[in-house]
């Protein structure tokens, strides 16, 4: 239930004369009264929650649901507060919440193990158990709406979509290869609008990151929104000025007379040396073996979507001959 430590808040270190750090499950009751004159009745509600503290010595709390796994909302109590009104429940985390949560993050893990080795409808079974115990389960959200893009089918993908992004533990850096695989899924789907929204609610909630900024922008491009997909470029070359694939897509723009000549956002030249020539330079081959055309592959550059062109002065939408091809990069 708890875990051995001391630590420090406002520069002054908590005396706790050996005291073991918060974790478990604990519980508050709420006395409330029904009915009125000789009718009325007194009731007591007891919550559970999930308690751990912080190396600040503040305690987060999260409410276990109706199936008795952590669900909902944290909020932030002093350590005085806490020890004020929470009980400690050892023998209900036992006897209840832990084989709970084993069974949910079992059936995540075979849901993930079906879907790696393409059984789908499998893969939906088992992820579907897991979030009838927590629905707010980020894993499981991820795996369910990989699966149905995996399938194509953009009906159900967009039902799991409006659930993850509502939850902020989806966005998380722990989730971040289930963010970006979701993402790209999305776009491989050509669900533009939806990877769109996913992205701008990632960048509400995390610092500024110059691969975020690259995928937004590759989303306003297939679009057909160019002065967005350049507002976005700009800010990541602004807090990476040498991430190769948004230089390369920067490229790519002025290539099709989207950017000025000699507009370049970092400040830099845009005449590279070695694999980053110049945009109509020759074909070195990028650290994937891949042979391109100063940063071109296929015809284009490397981070830049496939297809036809973006919104430009004209007006004219977008018309990719074939969804563009993924760049798989994490969030930092």
């Amino acid at each position: 239930m708890t875990e051995q430590g001391d630590t420090e808040r406002g520069g002054r270190e908590i005396v706790r004369d050996g005291a073991e750090k918060i974790k478990g499950v604990f519980s508050t009751q709420s006395v409330s009264r029904v009915g009125t004159g000789t009718t009325q009745r007194r009731t007591i509600q007891k919550t559970y929650w999930s308690s751990e503290e912080l190396e600040d010595g503040s305690i987060v709390v999260q409410p276990l649901n109706r199936n008795y796994v952590p669900s909902g909302p944290r909020r932030t109590l002093s350590r005085d507060e806490f020890l004020t009104k929470f009980n400690p429940e050892p023998e209900f985390y036992l006897s209840t919440v832990f084989p709970a949560i084993r069974e949910m993050d079992d059936a995540v893990v075979r849901g993930e193990k079906h879907r790696e080795r393409g059984a789908a409808y499998s893969a939906e079974f088992e992820f579907k158990r897991a979030t009838a115990i927590d629905e707010e389960n980020v894993r499981a959200n991820f795996g369910l709406g990989l699966t149905y893009l995996d399938r194509g089918d953009q009906v159900k993908a967009n039902d799991i979509f409006e659930r993850i992004v509502g939850l902020e533990a989806a966005f998380e850096s722990e989730h971040k290869h289930l963010f970006n695989d979701f993402g790209i899924n999305m776009r491989k789907n050509k669900m533009y609008e939806q990877a769109l929204q996913y992205y701008l609610r990632a960048e509400e909630l995390v610092e500024d990151d110059e691969h975020l900024f690259h995928n937004i922008a590759r989303c306003f491009y297939e679009k057909g929104d160019v002065e967005g997909c350049k507002k976005y470029l700009r800010k990541s070359l602004e807090v990476n000025p040498d991430l190769k694939e948004s230089r390369m897509f920067w490229a790519f723009l002025k290539s099709e007379g989207h950017v000025a000549d000699g507009a370049d956002p970092s400040g830099t030249d845009t005449r590279r040396t070695g694999g980053e020539r110049s945009a109509v330079g020759g074909k070195p081959a990028d650290e994937r073996g891949a042979a391109v055309a100063s940063g071109q592959a296929n015809g284009r550059p490397v981070g830049a979507p496939a297809g036809g062109k973006a919104n430009g002065a004209d007006g004219q939408a977008a018309t990719p001959s074939k969804p563009a091809a993924p760049i798989k990069l994490d969030l930092d």
